[in-house]
């Protein structure tokens, strides 16, 4: 992985390697290029396993 911040509860090489091709956004699809899609899923499975809302994840630069 490219980031240092890779915790427990991040999906996995394995699982990134088979979803990544799936997802919209990467380099040479259709449309933006998204900046981290592995980031963003990682986010969407936080949100899901804890219930907590969009609003409470940590946005990057802010506390």
């Amino acid at each position: 992985m490219e980031d240092e911040s890779v915790h427990r509860r991040d999906i996995s090489d394995e699982f990134w390697s088979k979803l990544e091709p799936m997802l919209p956004g990467r380099k040479g699809s259709w449309g933006g290029q998204a900046k981290d899609n592995r980031r963003f899923i990682n986010a969407v499975f936080w949100i899901l396993r804890t219930g907590a809302p969009w609003r409470d994840l940590k946005v990057s630069g802010k506390s």
